[in-house]
Parts: C-alpha cells; sequence; structure tokens
C-alpha cells in the first residue's frame, strides 16, 4: 500500500496535534505516511522528500511546525504537490502567531494553503477534499463524514430545545 498523504512535522513534540491529521486520515481509509523532518537540521532530507514525493504517488502533503514553522513553507518551494501548512503552538512560540504568519505569509508562487492553530484535523479534512476531486469512493465517504457533521447540529439544537426559561422563546 503506497501512501497518497504524507503528514511531516517539525519535530516529534509537534506529533499529538499532527496526530490529529493521521486519525482522520485513517478513518477515511486513505494512505498515509508520517515523519519529522526539520527544516533548519536536516534541510537537504526536506529538499530530497519534497522533490521526490510526488514520484512516491503521494497526492498531498501536510506539514506542520511550530515556531519560526518555515517547514512547509519549504517543502512547497521544492514540489509540485497541494502543500497544508498546520501551524503548531509550541514551546518556543509566541502564543502561535510566529508559526501562523511564517506559514501563511508565503511569496507569490510558493504557495501553501494554511489551516488554524494547532487545526490538523481540518488540514486532514482538506487533503481528503483534494484526493476526493479524482476518487470516487472518497468522495462518498466525505459526503457521508459532511452530512454527519450536519446531523449533529440537529441533534443539538433538539437537545437544546429541552431547556425551558421563562424569558426563552424557542
Amino acid at each position: 500500500m503506497n501512501p497518497m498523504v504524507s503528514i511531516i512535522m517539525g519535530s516529534t513534540s509537534d506529533w499529538p496535534v499532527m496526530e490529529q491529521a493521521a486519525k482522520l486520515l485513517n478513518d477515511f481509509e486513505i494512505p498515509f505516511e508520517v515523519n519529522a523532518l526539520s527544516a533548519h537540521r536536516t534541510p537537504q532530507m526536506v529538499e530530497e522528500f519534497a522533490s521526490n514525493a510526488h514520484k512516491k504517488g503521494i497526492k498531498v502533503i501536510i506539514a506542520g511546525a511550530g515556531g519560526a514553522a518555515h517547514l512547509p513553507g519549504v517543502i512547497a518551494a521544492y514540489t509540485p504537490l497541494p502543500v497544508i501548512g498546520v501551524p503548531c503552538r509550541s514551546s518556543i512560540s509566541i502564543d502561535g502567531w510566529d508559526s501562523i504568519l511564517s506559514i501563511l505569509q508565503m511569496p507569490p508562487g510558493i504557495p501553501v494553503a494554511t489551516v488554524g492553530l494547532d487545526a490538523a484535523m481540518n488540514a486532514a479534512i482538506l487533503a481528503v477534499q483534494i484526493i476526493a476531486i479524482g476518487n470516487e469512493d472518497i468522495l462518498k465517504k466525505l459526503i457521508a463524514y459532511k452530512n454527519k457533521l450536519g446531523e449533529k447540529v440537529v441533534k443539538a439544537n433538539a437537545e437544546l430545545a429541552q431547556y425551558k426559561f421563562i424569558f426563552k422563546t424557542n
């Protein structure tokens, strides 16, 4: 089984965040790989990975990083594949803003789709949506997943209706 998605993180300290993406991809039965690569400590490995990911059948790269968070942008510079950046809080982070801005503010020609702080699950959903464009089975799973999200809201409203207050109108 060859991976379709690659989950990359700057260090294993990002794993608690990036694991959310792994769990969702696993639920969708999409093969993926997980690796730690550092734009600053292993730049040659990052270049090698990013330059060759498409040759391995990878369709989307999810890259999480904290602090200066250069990893998603460096990967995007070397690959023709879509890169989804996940800014991660870290022990050296400035409340996550350094990570957000480092990933979000890419120069023209080197895009990185950026999700919210610590939002690896949204990155995985975006990866699923990208893959679903050319895969009917995954598209059906994605539609079912989105329908379940809506059902949760309907159920929540039914539960909220049970609360009675004198001035509550619904």
